[in-house]
């Protein structure tokens, strides 16, 4: 341990000391610091403010949030991959994903000072609808971060000016492929009028209070970080929708009223904690980041280990989204809020306010089974943790909460929203076995050197 509190003491004195980054003999050494010795608090940061911003830009939509953190993962990832010895590019994994080019491992380079310039670089222009006041914001951390980081390195202005630019130009390319996507500013293309929702028995409606028109409905649409990841996701046919009251789907449908009309202290609880709307209190995407988060600093991971948790969880909770959203949009299946309404209650109101497009599967459900394969993944079945992503929050009791796994914290997000009366319990297990399956191709990318 006394080594490694030396090793930046050295770097401030001399450059000249090398470092043996890989036991391959075809690689050569250089002198850069390893960002396996690095600590990850440069990523902490950025990570927080990106679910500040996405709190506070308008509208930056569970989906759209989604596609954020995803880019932003796989950024921060890509801009340090080099000084990671044993790991390796996702270049030629993910689809479509452009040419790199490889920095010159004979040079210095410091990868937390790359890692400032690309994450400053991913808030400026995914969330570039931010105000003033936060870019303001933005630029603070970024300039703060490097007077800290420099001060902790000893770095000089060589090594400093080539890892900025260095992760400036890995976040520029990034940048520029995700631009293909089909999400690119989605934030100003949550409502498109071009959508006409399908009529029928059975089918979504503009749902109690405010009838607003469908939330991209082209969002299945967009580009996958890993090939078929949509389509391999699929999710069986829910329920055939009938009026009889001895049907399946009419016992569904009077489970949500009930659970409503009758929910206990705890479940109104688990409700209100896991909305996660958009605006203030946040956005699903965001609350697995945050858990993530929580994780990475309980486990002192390194800024190399938490690259990588960062890049799968990010894409994990893209790719459920796209997932997710393009099935909804198959099968346009009915709110339980309007079917309520018009055949058991017409007086019926739900905990928590309808979100406006179609109910299978169910987003929270999809993307929270993705974020708990990820996990689950990398540190264990039975991995207990304290969930404080609202505790600051004054609106809802029972914060923080207590998981024994990730899949039990993934069990409590899905089933919330029955409590709340959005979603029919199907779309809530289904959705889980969805995101799982996401969750399971983002895992099977190889990031370690074989």
């Amino acid at each position: 341990m006394r080594k490694l509190q030396l090793i930046p003491i050295v770097l401030s004195i001399s450059f000249v000391a090398l470092f043996i980054t890989s036991c391959r003999k075809d690689e050569p050494l250089y002198v850069s610091l390893p960002a396996e010795v690095q600590d990850a608090q440069i990523a902490h940061d950025w990570f927080d403010k990106f679910r500040f911003l996405t709190k506070n830009c308008a509208g930056f939509t569970p989906p759209v949030a989604s596609r954020a953190f995803g880019y932003a993962g796989v950024t921060l990832y890509e801009a340090i991959v080099p000084g990671m010895p044993q790991y390796q590019s996702l270049q030629g994994q993910l689809q479509d994903m452009p040419k790199i080019s490889t920095p010159d491992l004979t040079l210095e380079y410091n990868w937390a000072i790359a890692t400032n310039a690309a994450m400053a670089y991913v808030a400026k222009n995914y969330y570039a609808n931010m105000s003033n006041s936060l870019y303001i914001d933005v630029v603070k951390l970024e300039e703060n971060s490097n007077i800290q980081i420099r001060e902790k390195y000893g770095i000089s202005d060589a090594t400093f000016e080539r890892s900025k630019k260095w992760g400036q130009e890995v976040a520029r390319v990034i940048f520029e492929w995700s631009k293909t996507d089909g999400g690119h500013e989605g934030y100003t293309k949550n409502f498109p009028t071009s959508y006409k929702a399908p009529i029928g028995a059975g089918l979504w409606v503009p749902t109690y209070p405010k009838f607003q028109s469908a939330l991209q409905p082209y969002w299945g649409t967009n580009r996958t970080f890993v090939t078929r990841n949509t389509s391999i996701s699929q999710p069986s046919s829910p329920t055939p929708y009938s009026e009889d009251t001895a049907s399946t789907f009419y016992k569904e449908a009077y489970l949500v009223y009930s659970s409503v009309k009758n929910i206990k202290p705890e479940e109104k609880i688990i409700a209100q904690f896991w909305s996660d709307d958009p605006g203030q209190p946040g956005t699903p995407p965001g609350h697995s980041i945050s858990i993530a988060t929580q994780i990475l600093k309980k486990e002192a991971y390194n800024l190399a280990k938490s690259a990588e948790v960062y890049a799968k969880v990010g894409m994990g909770v893209s790719d459920a989204f796209v997932s997710c959203w393009y099935w909804k949009y198959q099968y346009n299946y009915i709110r339980p809020i309007s079917f309520i309404r018009s055949k058991i209650d017409p007086t019926f109101v739900s905990l928590l306010e309808t979100p406006p497009f179609p109910e299978y599967t169910s987003g929270h459900s999809v993307q929270s089974g993705a974020t708990a394969k990820i996990l689950t993944e990398i540190f264990g079945n039975n991995y207990e943790f304290v969930d404080a992503t609202h505790a600051n929050r004054t609106d809802i009791n029972g914060t923080p909460r207590t998981f024994k796994s990730f899949y039990d914290f993934a069990a409590e997000a899905a089933i919330s929203r029955l409590y709340g009366g959005i979603h029919y319990r199907e779309a809530i297990e289904k959705g889980v076995e969805q995101g799982v399956k996401i969750g399971t191709q983002i895992s099977k990318l190889t990031f370690r050197k074989p």
